[in-house]
């Protein structure tokens, strides 16, 4: 059997040095690595050839003709002897190779003002789905009044088991580890005015009011949001979608209906349940570093934070989990039926849950301010 190896042999003639090419220069050859080697290493000493012979290849394809032309230096040699061909492919690789891709043009203020204007298209857009899908809702929870036994219990419950019940252990220990930093750290403050008892106040304020209804929907919209949008994105994916509305069922109803309900129910008793975890955290603390014992931290609690406070949280926190609900269900509706897409989606869900989640909390801060003070 012949040898196919890319070789290099030279011949001296009184018009000066001609290298003589032979064996295959394709892809086959020239792609294991000891063959690229050596055809390598043979062209290096070839810098002074007054002449190049390629008529004894075997075989040359576009990748053997780019080595050797850029060995070249992307021109052609004084001296070339090929066969009608090996100019053809040399000739492509040639054409291409002293035209490089043009250049992306230049980005003009016309093109900015119409991109800024295609983001705001693009963003009203979003915000009429929406508005849409928040109508939608509404008009499914009074059919659901209308007509509560056909209303999807089953898909109610799954969500309410998911959704809350296994989210208990994470939030219990997040919150549990954000009133131990809290107590102390402010201990480390109010020993020095010789205002420890203040830790109370400021615990339970923070805490019942604020820090364990923000903390639990930020949980939430991080695990269960992002699941939202990641199962319907899979049913468009997968086209169930697509089926559900050729049979006739309206996603909304027995999509976006039961996890808006669940959510609403099961995130004013996450917050609740985030809340006492971070207070027995905080009493703990206190306990250790100011010597405040957890009988006084219960008699004081209801004292320094009137009801008002753990009202303004439930009520917050429904409006959250309503939040959270809509935004998943919103980019999961969105999603194209390709795999990108359903990662850029959960993604986007996740921080534009955790954005409205805190747009809606200092909405709250600033409208009952007088509130629970």
């Amino acid at each position: 059997m012949p040898d196919t190896s890319p070789t290099i042999a030279t011949d001296q003639t009184p018009e000066g040095r001609i290298a003589v090419l032979r064996g295959q220069w394709n892809a086959l050859q020239l792609t294991t690595p000891a063959q690229l080697r050596r055809a390598e290493g043979a062209l290096t000493g070839l810098k002074d050839v007054a002449a190049w012979d390629l008529r004894p290849v075997q075989l040359l394809d576009h990748l053997g003709a780019l080595m050797l032309w850029d060995h070249w230096g992307r021109r052609w040699p004084t001296r070339l002897e090929v066969d009608e061909d090996q100019r053809a492919v040399l000739e492509r690789v040639a054409q291409y190779g002293e035209n490089p891709p043009p250049a992306h043009p230049r980005t003009t203020l016309s093109d900015r003002v119409g991109a800024l204007g295609l983001g705001v298209v693009q963003a009203m857009g979003q915000v009429r789905d929406f508005v849409a899908l928040m109508g939608q809702l509404l008009l499914d929870l009074l059919r659901l009044l209308a007509r509560p036994h056909k209303g999807p219990w089953r898909d109610f419950s799954g969500h309410l088991f998911h959704i809350g019940a296994q989210a208990l252990p994470i939030t219990a220990l997040v919150g549990f580890l954000i009133g131990v930093v809290l107590a102390y750290l402010m201990s480390q403050v109010l020993r020095q005015f010789g205002a420890e008892t203040f830790i109370v106040n400021i615990l339970g304020l923070a805490l019942i009011r604020e820090l364990g209804p923000l903390l639990a929907a930020v949980l939430i919209a991080g695990r269960s949001g992002s699941a939202i949008t990641a199962q319907i994105g899979v049913m468009r994916v997968t086209e169930e979608l697509d089926a559900m509305r050729v049979l006739g069922i309206p996603a909304g109803f027995r999509l976006v209906m039961p996890r808006a309900m669940a959510l609403a129910i099961v995130m004013p008793l996450i917050s609740a349940w985030t809340t006492l975890a971070a207070l027995i955290g905080g009493m703990l603390a206190a306990d250790i570093t100011l010597g405040i014992t957890p009988s006084y931290f219960m008699e004081a609690m209801p004292k320094a934070v009137p009801v008002a406070n753990l009202t303004l949280a439930m009520a917050k926190s429904v409006v959250f989990g309503l939040s959270i609900a809509l935004i998943g269900c919103h980019y999961g509706l969105r999603v194209k039926p390709n795999t990108e897409s359903l990662g850029q989606g959960t993604t986007s869900s996740v921080v534009a849950s955790i954005t409205a989640v805190i747009l809606i909390d200092a909405l709250f801060a600033v409208m009952f301010k007088s509130v629970g003070i």
